[in-house]
């Protein structure tokens, strides 16, 4: 039984628009206008009309976190805290309702300095003890590169100053402020999450991707909980897939912070490519410096204003160069978290020595988020072959700070989402969900407007998407980073049937209004998952 929908606006990744389309056995079988797609009508065919609404491929964010999205839906949200006491009060109210008994952990996610109107810097550890001393806190930045504890949460973690300063990383327990790789000493020591709480998470997360229009996504999920070994996360997702609860095709962007990690990762014969349609293991994840916000990204120059200060580097050169080589002689894919011009100089070096030592064709390393480039960045990059995973909602935010912290010089050639396209890069969008919510609609209004959501700038306008550009650049330019531009992110004969129904077109509507749009369907292997 083939399933024929007609009467729609049908992206196929390509223009002029479609009008139908058909389904059968979880692909698409045909495209092109209405006739042509009833012309295939036979008896048991299900027909669906469209009633003019627009289809395109489903959205692919090809970088987010999905288990670390289930587990901040969990959290106190304080996203919309835009001020020390308002976050406070929240908090307040989160333990009231929540009935929160004394001793047990209150943990929230989604702060942001920036938009605090009552006082200028981190929430500290004083200002959470007003909230509670009985409750251990932990609340977490929405970039998710550093937190803040309260007196308690650091007496039951058994914290002290004797503890000495990590590589990448640095705290502070005067203010509870803890920074990138410094976070791990409060993350090794939480309560472990069961394997049927982070099925429960994945579950949650991907039902509401599936809301957003996200059929696919690209996530970093083995070291979402450090004290959880990476073969639970992996089992937790087969068990998840055999029960029909995974709703979303996932590859796994495999973060392994150590050489030998890796090494052993390897000898148990994972790598690129280990899996099936629904879940896949990707490439080897590394974590090269921090975020713009937090001022812990690794700049080749001081922060413009903070003098003395660059940021964090996670990984040496040497670290860098000894994992990338081992992943790429080895044959996996890498992707690297890059947002610093700094940690990209590395990055960059690393690949190529890589490269150099073991030529192989196709590798598809890419660099995650490339934020803050100099032209001649993106000329070695060009050189490279890399893969540019970008995160245009963060222009939604970042607008706000990037002149102020790196200075205009360098902002000037950052964020160089269309220069890159250009240079012939391939070119994918996401959200880095948690860090942002997984709308990839709002997504495509910052790359075509190059403004907020609210409607400030533009920046850079020259560095502009089409709209054909911007969903294509969450659907086959996101398939390409994942290997799959030939099964995925087109609606073509043969490909899987993961599609959109959209509430009105990015086409039709003004650019600023595209965030907006809503999505009135998801589908996956042709079948409706919301």
């Amino acid at each position: 039984m083939k399933q024929l929908f007609i009467n729609g606006q049908v992206f196929t990744g390509e223009m002029p628009l479609q009008t139908a389309f058909a389904v059968e056995n979880g692909r698409f079988a045909a495209v092109g206008s209405d006739e042509d797609i009833l012309a295939l009508r036979q008896e048991g065919d299900a027909l669906t009309n469209l009633e003019g609404r627009f289809v395109c491929a489903g959205f692919n964010d090809s970088h987010m976190h999905l288990l670390n999205y289930g587990y901040a839906m969990t959290c106190c949200n304080l996203m919309p805290c835009t001020s020390v006491a308002g976050l406070q009060d929240v908090l307040r109210t989160y333990i009231a309702d929540k009935a929160i008994a004394p001793g047990a952990w209150v943990r929230g996610r989604g702060w942001n300095h920036d938009y605090f109107t009552d006082y200028h810097g981190e929430p500290t550890r004083a200002q959470l003890d007003e909230v509670s001393t009985e409750h251990p806190i932990c609340i977490v930045r929405c970039c998710g590169h550093c937190l803040v504890l309260n007196s308690k949460a650091i007496e039951v973690l058994g914290l002290n100053d004797a503890i000495p300063q990590p590589d990448g990383g640095h705290y502070d327990l005067a203010s509870g402020l803890f920074q990138d790789s410094a976070m791990s000493l409060v993350y090794t020591r939480l309560p472990a999450p069961s394997r049927s709480e982070i099925k429960t998470m994945l579950r949650t997360a991907s039902a509401a991707l599936n809301s957003f229009g996200v059929t696919s996504c690209q996530t970093d999920d083995l070291c979402a909980f450090e004290n959880v070994n990476y073969e639970e996360v992996i089992a937790a997702y087969q068990e998840l897939i055999a029960e029909g609860g995974l709703t979303v095709r996932v590859y796994e962007q495999a973060q392994l912070p150590t050489l030998e990690g890796l090494q052993s990762f390897l000898d148990k014969g994972y790598n690129t490519g280990w899996g099936n349609d629904r879940f896949r293991i990707g490439p080897l994840k590394m974590l090269g410096d921090g975020s713009l916000g937090a001022r812990t990204a690794y700049l080749r120059q001081d922060y413009a204003d903070t003098p003395g200060q660059r940021g964090l580097a996670i990984f040496t050169q040497q670290q860098f160069d000894d994992m990338i080589g081992l992943a790429h002689r080895s044959g996996m894919q890498v992707a690297v978290h890059v947002i610093g011009d700094g940690i990209l100089d590395r990055v960059l070096t690393a690949y190529e020595k890589a490269f150099a030592a073991c030529p192989r064709a196709d590798h598809r390393c890419g660099v995650i988020h490339v934020q803050l480039t100099h032209p001649d960045q993106l000329r070695r990059m060009q050189q490279l072959g890399l893969h540019a995973y970008i995160q245009s909602i963060f222009l939604d935010y970042d607008i706000h700070i990037v002149e102020s912290r790196v200075g205009a010089e360098l902002a000037a050639t950052s964020y160089a989402f269309h220069t890159m396209k250009d240079m012939g890069l391939h070119v994918s969008n996401g959200t880095d969900c948690p860090v942002e919510m997984p709308v990839a609609l709002r997504g495509i209004q910052c790359a075509v407007t190059r403004k907020t959501l609210s409607g400030q700038g533009p920046y850079r306008p020259e560095e502009a998407m089409s709209v054909a550009e911007a969903l294509r650049s969450y659907t086959v330019e996101s398939a390409h980073a994942s290997f799959e531009e030939n099964v995925k992110g087109r609606i073509a004969p043969g490909f899987l049937a993961d599609f959109t129904i959209l509430a009105e077109s990015p086409f039709a509507v003004p650019p600023e209004k595209l965030g907006s749009i809503q999505v009135a369907q998801t589908w996956v292997d042709g079948k409706q998952v919301w």
